[in-house]
């Protein structure tokens, strides 16, 4: 006995044939891109900038955070300087300078 499961004439088939055909040829064109050696480049720079804008972006966000944290010690909640904490540091600063220019001095003498 003949299968009579399937009731479509052969147009209905060969429509269903093409259908799949340009479904499949689609396929292997997105599938050939995907694979192709500069799709694949393409990608791998994409990520690694990614990356990379991603640690720039934290490294900024900390040391925007340190800044800050700096200049609430040297600065009040108005923006006035504080001399009391400025004055310290600024003299270490001239100290530690003095001692390396004299080191600096003694070497070449």
């Amino acid at each position: 006995m003949a299968d009579t499961s399937d009731s479509r004439t052969p147009v209905q088939i060969e429509a269903d044939i093409k259908r799949r055909r340009e479904t499949l040829a689609e396929t292997l064109d997105e599938i050939g891109v995907r694979v192709h050696p500069k799709t694949i480049v393409g990608d791998a720079k994409a990520k690694v900038v990614s990356n990379i804008d991603h640690t720039l972006g934290r490294a900024y966000v900390g040391v925007n955070r340190v800044v800050g944290d700096v200049k609430g010690q040297f600065v009040d909640e108005d923006g006035a300087p504080r001399i009391e904490r400025i004055v310290p540091v600024a003299l270490v600063v001239v100290g530690l300078v003095g001692v390396l220019a004299l080191g600096t001095r003694r070497r070449k003498g």
